[in-house]
């Protein structure tokens, strides 16, 4: 059996790089930290530590216990919430998985209203891109994107709640900046601002674009998420694209175009816990997220073939 406890300490040393740090943090002297180290390597039988410089640094091994680690306390943690809430005569909890931009734009409303809604019940939201999450935590129901096929996760339910287009996000006053589309080859002459350095779904929907207009983008800088690539292109460093949700609010100096030939495009849907389907919190949550989307659903069944973007600069 492994001690939680030397774990934490584990985690904090692999985190903050040094037995010293750990131990200011954890309130423990060095050589507690470095005791409860030895015997963390005596209970696995591993070699988890390597000293580099004046710190040190996790092993091959140490960084897989590391991170198995993460999952372990995090579960345990959440345990710790979950008996505190029935102390506290709160029984019910759902738990979200959302993709960074449904995040920002759809879940802050979501979350405010299942509170407002179910004061009784503890809303925990977590923020990951990946789709091996779901099987990794089990949350009640996960938003997620696809380009191709469904995936199947065993024991969760499939629904789309839509397709969004990706669109070109320029300088204000960029050269293509008064024109409202842009096809995908004409974006290949200039300098890119990569948004997706964890190289998910989502980037390589754009990818597959310019591919297929026969060009790979010129990165001159890499971002890990759409807010940080938009100020980028706002100060006038390079261009990029992404999906229309991600521009929902673009800062100053920046604008947005319809992408053509071909138009990019991201399907956002949901996956639900089939114990959990007839919830009635899990019921509203996706009645939440249904109306969250419509406004880009109407959008994209509209009359007009480029329609004009709205005021200002956000889609």
């Amino acid at each position: 059996m492994i001690d939680t406890h030397r774990l934490m300490i584990f985690r904090a040393v692999v985190a903050t790089g040094s037995v010293a740090a750990a131990a200011s943090t954890l309130g423990y002297s060095p050589s507690a930290i470095s005791q409860h180290l030895a015997a963390l390597q005596r209970e696995t039988g591993l070699r988890l530590l390597e000293r580099v410089g004046r710190g040190v640094e996790p092993t091959p091994a140490g960084r897989v216990i590391a991170g198995e680690a993460a999952k372990v306390l995090d579960e345990l943690t959440a345990l710790g919430s979950t008996v505190s809430d029935l102390r506290a005569g709160k029984a019910a909890r759902i738990t979200i998985n959302s993709f960074s931009s449904a995040g920002t734009n759809w879940m802050p409303d979501v979350v405010a209203t299942l509170t407002d809604e179910f004061p009784d019940t503890r809303v925990r939201l977590r923020i990951v891109d990946e789709l091996a999450a779901v099987s990794d935590n089990r949350p009640d129901i996960a938003l997620t994107v696809r380009l191709g096929k469904p995936a199947q996760v065993a024991g969760y339910t499939h629904h789309d709640l839509m397709t969004e287009p990706y669109v070109a996000v320029v300088p204000a006053d960029h050269e293509l900046a008064a024109r409202t589309t842009v096809d995908v080859a004409e974006l290949e002459q200039y300098r890119w601002i990569d948004n997706d350095t964890s190289h998910g779904p989502c980037r390589q929907a754009m990818l597959n674009a310019c591919a297929a207009a026969g060009f790979t983008p010129r990165f001159v800088v890499e971002t890990t998420d759409y807010p940080s690539a938009l100020r980028f292109v706002a100060r006038g460093v390079g261009i990029t694209v992404v999906p229309r949700l991600g521009a929902t609010d673009l800062p100053p100096g920046a604008c947005a175009l319809e992408l053509t030939n071909p138009t990019p495009r991201r399907t956002i849907c949901a996956h639900i816990k089939d114990a959990e389907s007839y919830s009635p919190v899990v019921t509203r949550t996706m009645e939440l997220l249904r109306a969250a989307a419509a406004p880009a659903i109407r959008r994209a069944a509209g009359p007009a073939s480029h329609p004009s973007p709205p005021s200002g600069n956000a889609w």
